[in-house]
């Protein structure tokens, strides 16, 4: 995956310019737990998921993660009895997001996993999915939200850091392969150096 293209990424929340959160659309969901240590916050995770496969506009991802799923809607569904998981955040493809789990709990995203030497990054991750598949382009709308809410937890969580932004395919390699060669690094890592630069400029002006 690409790195972030300049030291300045972190600038704005450093800066102290006040973000708002973007519009998140709050969701039922009970599979999530506490976190040893709220305070570690320093790893942000980026998923995709479809239910079924390739299929979107769906109720079934909110379904699979509200522990409410039909089994029998679709023979996909069978493999998914008795897993229980869920992420903090899904990005649709319309760039809505829809928060299932408070940033300040543990959702279970990662599964066995392990970044920069540390095992259980459920423990002081987040995770956002976006609505896709491994090989299929992701929306402008999906680039646009991922952006404003990477930028937000940055702002959220002084540990976090735009090297601390990865993929499910490098915390659990040769089991995950998400979000796939479709996701563009390069081009979300530009954004959010922008929208970064920008916060940094809007601060000095303030001064």
């Amino acid at each position: 995956m690409q790195k972030p293209l300049s030291a300045s990424a972190t600038a704005s929340q450093k800066a102290g310019v006040p973000q708002s959160a973007p519009v998140l659309v709050h969701r039922p969901c009970t599979h999530f737990d506490d976190r040893p240590d709220v305070r570690d916050i320093s790893l942000l995770v980026i998923h995709n998921i479809s239910l079924p496969p390739r299929q979107y506009n769906t109720p079934y991802i909110d379904d699979f993660f509200g522990g409410r799923l039909d089994y029998e809607a679709h023979p996909y569904f069978a493999q998914l009895k008795g897993i229980r998981v869920s992420a903090h955040c899904v990005i649709f493809r319309d760039g809505r997001i829809w928060q299932y789990v408070p940033f300040s709990k543990r959702a279970w995203h990662a599964g066995v996993s392990q970044f920069l030497g540390r095992e259980k990054c459920n423990d002081f991750s987040i995770g956002i999915e976006l609505e896709g598949c491994d090989d299929e382009a992701y929306t402008e709308a999906q680039y646009q939200a991922l952006t404003e809410l990477s930028f937000y937890l940055l702002q959220q969580y002084p540990l976090l850091h735009p090297t601390h932004i990865v993929g499910h395919c490098d915390i659990a390699p040769g089991r995950k392969t998400d979000p796939g060669q479709a996701f563009d690094w390069r081009r979300f890592f530009h954004a959010l150096d922008n929208k970064q630069q920008a916060s940094t400029c809007d601060k000095e002006r303030i001064k």
